[in-house]
């Protein structure tokens, strides 16, 4: 059965510890929201909320991958 839906790392591992994890989530989620909202520099925004959703996503799955190759 196939993992295509799933958040998980090819590999299946994860290199981040559950609070790393939940601050990535919470300031991710929360500089997406703040990239929402109308601003007059839409570039900037939308970095904004790139940034955040990459955040987000790496606090969902746990593994990071400039961490991982820092180590």
């Amino acid at each position: 059965m196939s993992n295509s839906g799933s958040l998980s790392t090819t590999s299946g591992h994860t290199n981040l510890s559950m609070g790393e994890r939940s601050l990535s989530v919470v300031v991710g989620l929360a500089l997406a929201a703040a990239a929402a909202q109308p601003r007059p520099n839409k570039l900037l925004s939308l970095a904004a909320l790139v940034a955040g959703g990459a955040l987000a996503y790496r606090g969902a799955t746990g593994y990071c991958a400039v961490k991982a190759n820092l180590a």
